[in-house]
């Protein structure tokens, strides 16, 4: 059966986040991701995939707040009481009697999340051991797909609300409360080491006495939770303990583990694995899809064009919008509703005359054009271009100047398909020439004030020689008539 144009365009959405962003959903139950990602599509008043797509690539932060919408980083303390009391009661007891008294005890909360499930471990470990044995023996590693959340987690630092289910005595001993916020004991914090760590690809934590995993497997899919859970089986050392949620089972990986409460979901490291087993981790077979070379030449062209630093639009055949950069956003105001509209009822149509577009368009009708002069000295007429310079573009906020490329883009036939406008902002230039101008005015003016003053002495200093010699000869006549 066919997909549906949906079911496609949600495709294409996971393709362009594995290979533009290196988020890998594939493990993710469908159904999970796709109520995800509509309730983001819904916060942005986005109604379909394709659209939402475009929005991603318009705006590449958008990746991080659907990635923090799909993962849905929730935890809490001692979420499920009675599930952590078993395991404080039943479970740690174990694994520190079978140790000796000098031996490390390994612990790994995978999907830790905010960090409530982890800082629950050392508090109860703390506990069983006293503290100063928990800082020499326990080492606990803690990760998460989400970089995020693994630094939520460092800081250590929750809400009143967030610590509500800690027993009192717990709360004062382990938490030190800074104005309205409780953080844990800096101390303890030492036996932690956070990771960003992908449990449907990375290799496990080793050596490992307990695994904790919960509410983590439910948003895979079956093969997935099967590879983690065979993962989870290679880091535990023999009889170590696994503590899943409690909307968690083991599915098709029975074998592997042996429950010890199901009711609690804790299970001990059981048999061996299979040669099933170790198929289904490294399968022998490549099923990787075999890469389009065209279809790579579009992803590098379509990115080249999002990541270019010029403000650029794509306009098809009858002048709509088809494609806008995040530099032509930003420059005219645009946004993910613009793409699809016409050029003549955008505010950029005071720019741009939509009938130079149509002219560029029907090559035939362009007399005499940059494209006949282009055939005429023989260059390729696939990428014909018109250019106007120092465009003024004034909006309330500010006046800017711009040269406006609009290059026409055809097929190899020839057939026009539409223009690319590229627009550079020139306005550093013309103000540069404009101060230019106005000091070689200046410089002008003084010249010529300087060549009038240079004249003026020059005079000056004629009348002064002159007087000087009508002085000299007076005096010369004094003096003979003082001696006659």
């Amino acid at each position: 059966m066919s997909k549906s144009d949906s079911e496609l365009e949600f495709e294409a959405l996971l393709d362009y986040l594995k290979l533009n962003c290196s988020y890998d959903l594939s493990g993710y139950k469908e159904g999970t991701l796709m109520r995800r990602v509509q309730y983001r599509m819904q916060q942005l008043e986005i109604e379909n995939y394709g659209n939402y797509l475009q929005y991603l690539q318009n705006h590449y932060d958008e990746s991080v707040s659907l990635f923090n919408t799909i993962l849905i980083n929730y935890s809490g303390f001692f979420r499920d009481r009675y599930s952590w009391d078993y395991l404080a009661n039943q479970i740690i007891p174990q694994i520190i009697t079978r140790k000796q008294s000098d031996e490390k005890i390994r612990v790994w909360s995978a999907g830790c999340a905010s960090g409530q499930e982890v800082y629950t471990l050392v508090m109860l470990l703390a506990e069983a051991l006293g503290i100063e044995q928990c800082l020499q023996r326990v080492q606990i590693f803690a990760t998460d797909v989400d970089e995020d959340a693994v630094s939520e987690a460092r800081r250590a630092s929750y809400s009143e609300i967030e610590v509500a289910n800690i027993p009192s005595d717990l709360l004062s001993k382990y938490f030190e409360q800074i104005q309205q916020r409780y953080v844990f004991d800096s101390k303890l914090r030492r036996t932690i080491i956070f990771g960003v760590h992908d449990l449907a690809k990375n290799a496990p934590m080793s050596k490992m006495d307990l695994v904790v995993c919960r509410n983590v497997l439910i948003y895979f899919k079956p093969e997935t939770q099967a590879k983690t859970l065979i993962r989870f089986h290679f880091g535990l050392t023999n009889n170590g303990f696994l503590f899943l949620g409690n909307s968690e089972g083991l599915t098709n990986n029975s074998h592997i583990f042996t429950p010890v409460s199901l009711k609690h979901r804790i299970f001990v490291k059981g048999q061996s694995l299979t040669l099933q087993d170790h198929l289904l981790l490294q399968p022998r077979t490549d099923t990787k899809k075999a890469v389009n070379p065209l279809t790579t030449q579009i992803h590098m062209w379509k990115a080249a064009f999002l990541a270019s630093p010029l403000a650029q639009l794509a306009v098809d055949r009858s002048g709509r919008v088809l494609l806008a950069n995040q530099q032509a956003n930003t420059l005219f105001n645009l946004n993910i509703s613009h793409i699809g509209a016409q050029v003549k009822d955008l505010e950029i149509a005071r720019l741009i005359n939509p009938s130079t577009l149509i002219n560029l368009l029907d090559r035939d009708s362009v007399k005499p054009s940059a494209v006949r002069r282009s055939r005429a000295a023989g260059s390729d007429n696939r990428h014909s271009s018109l250019a106007r310079k120092h465009v003024e573009w004034v909006t309330d906020n500010h006046t800017i100047y711009l040269d406006i490329y609009t290059t026409l883009i055809s097929d190899e036939s020839g057939k026009a398909l539409g223009t690319n406008l590229t627009f550079i902002d020139v306005t550093r230039n013309i103000l540069l020439e404009d101060e230019i101008e106005r000091l070689n005015s200046a410089l002008t003016k003084v010249t010529q004030e300087l060549k009038e003053t240079t004249e003026v002495l020059h005079t000056t200093r004629q009348q002064f020689d002159s007087t000087q010699k009508e002085l000299e000869s007076v005096h010369q006549e004094m003096q003979f008539r003082n001696y006659f």
